[in-house]
């Protein structure tokens, strides 16, 4: 066999659902409740991000329910943009409850009837 493989390379997932994660250059911290294998969003929204720390798209990228100082809402983070967070403190968002369970031990459980 010559030459590159034709089909894309296969990435992993550092990171798993139910996760508290930080960003790597933003202050903001969440819980992970999805994970798209490659890049799912749109054109535009990629390209809204400053080119000089624009990620790659063939990477996973997270699904997040976020927090900052100011407010809460639900981020689309690259996993090169993400480090486990070590603060051992629950992310503060309003729609953690309808998804997860109480968190223990530096992360959060799916609910049963979120799990398939």
């Amino acid at each position: 066999m010559t030459g590159a493989p034709s089909f894309p390379l296969v990435s992993h997932a550092h990171f798993a659902i139910g996760e508290v994660v930080r960003h790597r250059i933003f202050e903001f911290r969440g819980v992970i409740f999805d994970v798209d294998p490659t890049f799912a969003n749109t054109e535009e929204w990629y390209q809204a991000i400053p080119e000089e720390i624009r990620p790659s798209k063939d990477q996973p990228f997270y699904h997040l329910l976020a927090e900052n100082g100011e407010s809460s809402y639900v981020a689309y983070v690259s996993q090169q943009n993400l480090l486990p967070d070590e603060s051992d403190e629950p992310v503060d968002h309003p729609a953690i409850s309808g998804i997860f369970g109480p968190y223990k031990e530096g992360r959060y459980e799916l609910r049963r009837e979120h799990r398939h």
